[in-house]
């Protein structure tokens, strides 16, 4: 007869999910659904299709955590339920199934831990990130488009919403740099851990034969800040540039200067957007991600911390913070929190989640 006793696995998870439950504040989450839903049900509300799209976004996001809080909460249950059946039925496949329900719910709750850990001012809001190709040429180039297809493809596995801002094709192969936004819950608290520089080490696909070839490509990620009210900015400390947009496109890419490209004067700061089909949408889009980064600037001075989000990155030997090896050998290593692994083809494909979740919880360990 079976008798399996998993009692004290579920314990502890059910202490971590308490502990959670506390910080995620379900009482007040199930509020905030309950005054976005009657915001969101206002006859008029599409009128204002910019205060529209915000609250149903926002009443998405909100009622996406309550629905993993919840279903957590069910499968706990469920969980037990199917160690009763296994044993009193003497079943060997609700055994195994009990087992593998462990594994994946202690999966579940230690992703889920890490999110509690996410409690800086700007960490529940959507991350805009930006990869640059720096020293090693067009293997360098070709290096940050693999960067970009890993976080797109974690994105993707994660079903968050992406879109592509603005993209910088380089001559020969890969990009020079490119910009997107990760719209969901916590995008910015989970991603920011990634910036920093990336350096990869292979056998050149571009050079000679047998030569391996070491390059470096930087990440910048920034919070997206609410577009009224982040920061104000005159007229006249930007300057506007059109231009056609470059590389693949579609019916109306490449055939108008829909491109644009601000540059704020008194900082220097640069931001481009060709992704929309109109001046005016990519206008706004650029608008937008110019406010958050001197929103960042600025508190930064005024903390005396400078780039203490989105970091001093110059993609280059000295301070990288995670190395991608393909030969002699394999591995993927993060430097600051010693993670590694020896598939880097998994990690290109988009396996991100335990390099994110050791940089989430050595950041913590930092400030404490």
């Amino acid at each position: 007869m079976l008798d399996i006793d998993l009692s004290e696995q579920i314990a502890q998870l059910r202490s971590t999910f308490a502990d959670i439950r506390s910080v995620v504040d379900v009482d007040a989450l199930t509020a905030e659904i309950a005054r976005l839903s009657e915001e969101a049900g206002v006859p008029d509300l599409w009128d204002d299709t910019e205060k529209a799209q915000k609250v149903t976004s926002a009443l998405s996001h909100r009622q996406g955590e309550l629905a993993r809080i919840e279903s957590i909460e069910s499968r706990l249950d469920d969980l037990e339920v199917l160690i009763e059946l296994a044993n009193s039925e003497n079943d060997e496949e609700s055994a195994e199934e009990a087992k593998a329900e462990l594994v994946s719910l202690q999966k579940v709750l230690g992703d889920l831990e890490v999110q509690t850990l996410l409690n800086g001012e700007w960490d529940a809001r959507p991350a805009v990130v930006t990869i640059r190709s720096g020293a090693g040429g067009v293997d360098a180039a070709d290096f940050a488009e693999m960067l970009m297809r890993m976080y797109l493809r974690w994105a993707e596995k994660h079903g968050y919403p992406v879109t592509v801002m603005d993209t910088s094709y380089a001559e020969e192969a890969g990009i020079k740099s490119a910009t997107f936004e990760v719209d969901a819950p916590y995008a910015f608290g989970t991603l920011s851990v990634e910036a920093g520089t990336h350096r990869l080490v292979r056998m050149s696909p571009f050079g000679a034969a047998g030569k391996r070839q070491t390059s470096f490509a930087a990440v910048e990620v920034i919070p997206l800040m609410e577009e009224a009210g982040a920061i104000e900015i005159p007229e006249n400390d930007i300057r506007v540039d059109v231009f056609r947009s470059s590389g693949p496109g579609g019916q109306s890419v490449n055939t108008t200067d829909s491109a644009v490209r601000i540059t704020h004067l008194p900082t220097g700061t640069v931001v481009s957007m060709q992704n929309e089909k109109s001046q005016i949408q990519n206008r706004a889009a650029a608008m937008r991600v110019l406010a958050s980064r001197l929103l960042l600037l600025q508190r930064e001075a005024e903390a005396a911390q400078k780039k203490e989000l989105a970091g001093t990155i110059t993609a280059s030997w000295g301070d990288q913070m995670r190395s991608y090896v393909l030969a002699p050998y394999q591995m993927v290593k993060d430097l600051r929190t010693e993670y590694e692994v020896n598939n880097p083809s998994a990690v290109f494909d988009g396996d991100l989640d335990g390099f994110i979740a050791a940089g989430i919880r050595w950041r913590k360990r930092k400030t404490e």
